[in-house]
């Protein structure tokens, strides 16, 4: 008798996390992409210490993602003065047992995807076909594929897998009542320019306010003859009125002079932001959106798993992070109850209550929430910022978050491993 099959809609992150995990557990998948061709898209991302963890397991090692970005070793915020509100050490060098790391985003992508093609076979990532519908049945389900060529097909599986990203068909027809997808008036503007990275060579910086900020971060190893990185920056701006801005288009190209002028008194010793900005071949722009979270992520023999379940706001650099715990939580729920609805529902209860708060967690600033707190009480200009948010405050502030991410340090390091080798479903399933 055939063993379960799990069908995966959508070959990002997250659907190429799960079927790595599911080859792993010895549960046979098929993953629907819908674009034709899988392209390196996307600028940079920052990869937290337990999504790390959970690809060291996974057989993704430190050389695959050395090719991809580079451990980070600091994040810090900073305010208009360019002084330091917040910094601390990430990764290995704060005492984690894995690092984070900061990484070109279809960099890594792309490895993952040669990771599935490797070990499941060339066939396993059917591209140029969306999943458009699906019906529980009896003993699994059945699912409405649309082929790039206009044909259209059904396949039948155990699961259905939604990873179909923020606008996912899966989760529509899950939740046909879903308010429309969120935006709360941030405009993002996106790029990477070569340049020396600051301060520790790999700090992830936050700079300015919610009203208006720049991130940036290196996303390579720097040249050893030149000393240049690939620096990822996002440039950011929040409308009072979102009316004022009204562009749909998701990472659409723009020219840099539709915004620079935001930015073009930002310079100080230590960094010249206009003129890394325009150090940049091309700039992209999109809303800072998400959606509103839902009661359960589960329909039957149907779940969902990254951006179609919680596309959350970039501000806690945590959403392809939890698309990779999503995978793993999925293999331990089929592990203790069998590649069914039971593992399905296990997942659930673990997962949607606590990340749908993080959803709203992010949707607040996230971890940049220190510097609405330091432009509340200060205007972002300060001399000694003990006098403005003291230190166990700020602190308590980041222990909370990193709390309700799931990368709290004591509580990781002490954990034990997800997915034990060798672990297969069908033997827990006897």
């Amino acid at each position: 008798m055939a063993g379960p099959r799990v069908l995966i809609a959508g070959g990002g992150i997250g659907g190429l996390a799960l079927a790595l995990t599911l080859h792993e557990i010895g549960v046979d998948c098929t993953v629907f992409e819908s674009v034709r061709e899988l392209k390196p898209l996307g600028v940079g991302i920052n990869l937290q210490p337990n999504a790390i963890r959970e690809l060291y397991d996974m057989g993704v090692g430190a050389g695959d993602l050395d090719r991809c970005g580079l451990p980070a070793k600091e994040w810090a915020l900073v305010g208009l003065n360019g002084k330091d509100i917040y910094s601390e050490q990430r990764g290995l060098l704060a005492g984690y047992n894995w690092p984070q790391y900061a990484v070109h985003r279809g960099r890594f992508h792309m490895m993952l995807l040669e990771k599935a093609r490797d070990r499941l076979g060339p066939g396993a990532v059917r591209t140029g076909s969306r999943v458009t519908g699906y019906a529980n049945t009896a003993d699994g389900v059945v699912v409405d594929i649309a082929h790039a060529d206009g044909s259209a097909t059904r396949e039948s599986g155990s699961l259905l897998i939604g990873a179909d990203g923020i606008g996912s068909a899966v989760r529509a027809q899950m939740h046909p009542d879903q308010p429309p997808v969120h935006w709360g008036g941030a405009v993002m503007w996106r790029g990477t320019s070569r340049a020396r990275p600051i301060r520790t060579g790999s700090s992830f910086i936050g700079l300015g306010t919610h009203k208006q900020r720049m991130v940036i971060y290196p996303i390579s190893h720097p040249d050893p003859q030149t000393g240049e990185a690939d620096i990822n920056w996002i440039a950011e701006v929040t409308f009072e009125d979102p009316g004022e801005w009204q562009e749909a288009g998701w990472f659409k190209p723009v020219p840099i002079s539709d915004f620079i002028h935001h930015f073009e008194d930002w310079k100080w010793d230590w960094l010249d932001v206009p003129a890394l900005i325009r150090g940049a071949d091309t700039a992209f722009v999109n809303p800072m959106i998400d959606r509103d979270p839902v009661p359960t992520w589960v329909d039957g023999n149907v779940a969902l798993i990254g951006d179609a379940a919680h596309a959350m706001y970039p501000t806690g650099s945590n959403g392809a992070s939890q698309a990779i715990i999503d995978a793993r939580a999925m293999g331990v729920a089929m592990l203790e109850h069998g590649a069914g609805a039971a593992a399905l529902k296990a997942y659930d209860d673990l997962l949607c209550g606590p990340v749908s708060q993080l959803i709203l967690r992010n949707r607040g600033a996230g971890p940049f929430g220190l510097l609405n707190m330091v432009d509340e009480r200060c205007g972002g200009h300060f001399d000694d910022i003990d006098a403005v948010v003291p230190p166990a405050e700020r602190a308590e502030f980041m222990a909370g978050y990193k709390a309700a991410a799931g990368f709290a340090i004591e509580k990781l390091n002490n954990a034990p491993t997800t997915i034990a080798p060798g672990s297969r479903v069908l033997e827990a399933a006897e």
